[in-house]
């Protein structure tokens, strides 16, 4: 794997991606923030040595570089996931490449379904914790000890004082902003009504079908980490409506301004 980051790292120096401070991954309808940026480079996925492609249409499959808040920052404009047929090495893979790369920070975005009934479609959830329900760990391979620390302390995945940051930007720019436990599952399907009371019985206030792999890998690499889940649908298994993917296009649009607020301002603090 180190063969195929360094080749990975060094096609991407050659092509303008110089030294970037910070990683922003997209999630599912959350884009607009490339507004904000002053791009620099940009490339698809399917151009990048040992890249996996991105198959889901509302994905886009681009890795974007350019400055933010006078920061520079190098931004997945889509991701990997177990349920298009990749394993954990491959949702993984670009972490380390950007950290390979120099970022020094990353942040992490994603679409997520509310299991807590307290929190409502269209809001935001800061996640301080979360559970792995992927059925693997993108840590369990030969030599993995070679890269870094085997038994990853998961005390706290999530940067304290990021995460702290956050909720003092969502209070100065009156964004209600959630804390809570996030639960990733391998999908695409989505959950049952039993899943979805199983769920809220072991603690998850959203659930979702990315993240946790890319928080792990970040651990494992030393590389604070924060990330937002925008709510999308709501999971009431007493009240469950049918899934309309479109809406939860809308609803991560709708909400995205206040995750690009929550994101800008944390950029230009640190």
């Amino acid at each position: 794997m180190k063969k195929y980051i360094k080749e990975s790292a060094a096609f991407l120096t050659q092509r303008g991606f110089d030294s970037p401070e910070i990683g922003i991954i997209l999630g599912t309808g959350l884009g607009q923030i490339l507004e904000k940026i002053e791009i620099i480079a940009e490339i698809s996925y399917n151009h990048i040595p040992n890249f996996p492609t991105a198959t889901v249409e509302f994905h886009k499959g681009k890795l974007i570089y350019g400055t933010l808040e006078g920061k520079k920052v190098i931004v997945m404009q889509g991701r990997f996931h177990l349920y298009e047929g990749y394993s954990l090495g491959d949702v993984t893979f670009p972490v380390r490449v950007m950290r390979a790369l120099g970022i020094k920070r990353l942040l992490v975005s994603n679409a997520s379904g509310a299991i807590n009934k307290d929190y409502k479609k269209g809001e935001i959830m800061l996640i301080d914790d979360h559970i792995n329900l992927q059925g693997g760990s993108p840590l369990a391979f030969k030599g993995v000890e070679k890269m870094g620390e085997r038994f990853v302390d998961m005390s706290a995945p999530y940067d304290k004082d990021m995460n702290a940051k956050l909720e003092e930007i969502a209070k100065e720019n009156n964004i209600r902003l959630h804390k809570g436990v996030y639960a990733s599952v391998v999908g695409p399907q989505l959950e049952t009504r039993a899943e979805y009371r199983y769920l809220s019985i072991i603690g998850a206030d959203a659930v979702g079908m990315s993240t946790v792999p890319e928080i792990i890998v970040a651990n494992h690499l030393g590389l604070p980490v924060s990330a937002l889940s925008v709510l999308t649908d709501e999971c009431d298994p007493d009240n469950l409506k049918k899934v309309d993917i479109e809406d939860i296009i809308a609803q991560a649009g709708k909400a995205e301004p206040q995750m690009i607020t929550l994101f800008s301002e944390l950029i230009k603090q640190i």
